[in-house]
């Protein structure tokens, strides 16, 4: 996911300052890594001298001073393009999982264990997203969760699955 293009699409809903847009995007996005500041304030910089988005206004209300964005023509046209276009499945976080149960597999280490503790990680995981899912109000929030919830299912069988092949009780789980 692109943070940039994400904001962009808050954007296009609104003037915001930074610090708001980091809020909406960790509301948006609850079972994704929360945005550090930095990098919300990075992508700003980088979007305004891009000619994506504008300083609508700077104030100080008593505090720090504080800058409202606003979307450029250029900005909406550059996230109806993203918008519009498709994602190249993969790589998924899953990737660092394999890699990580074929090099224990490899060098001897007990690759059975690593998997049975993987495991119960995943489900904390999933009991986790099922509550948070169960909570969600707003549709795009539970969309998010859905998609989590899906990928860490597969996981889960992936992980079932390796268990199996590597205790050697079938050679072709189903």
């Amino acid at each position: 996911m692109s943070v940039a293009h994400v904001l962009l699409g808050m954007l296009a809903e609104g003037a915001a300052h930074g610090y708001d847009l980091k809020r909406a995007h960790d509301a948006r996005f609850p079972s994704a890594k929360p945005l550090a500041f930095g990098q919300v304030y990075t992508a700003l910089a980088k979007l305004e001298r891009e000619g994506l988005v504008e300083v609508a206004e700077t104030g100080q209300d008593g505090g720090p001073e504080r800058t409202t964005y606003a979307l450029t023509g250029e900005g909406g046209a550059a996230l109806r393009d993203w918008l519009a276009g498709t994602e190249t499945p993969g790589p998924y976080s899953a990737d660092e999982l394999v890699r990580k149960a074929v090099t224990a597999l490899r060098l001897g280490v007990d690759a059975s264990g690593f998997l049975r503790s993987q495991r119960a990680v995943h489900l904390a995981r999933m009991r986790d997203l099922l509550s948070q899912q169960r909570d969600a109000v707003d549709v795009d929030a539970r969309i998010e969760i859905d998609h989590s919830i899906f990928h860490l299912d597969a996981d889960l069988r992936w992980l079932e699955t390796a268990a199996q092949r590597v205790s050697g009780k079938g050679a072709d789980p189903s």
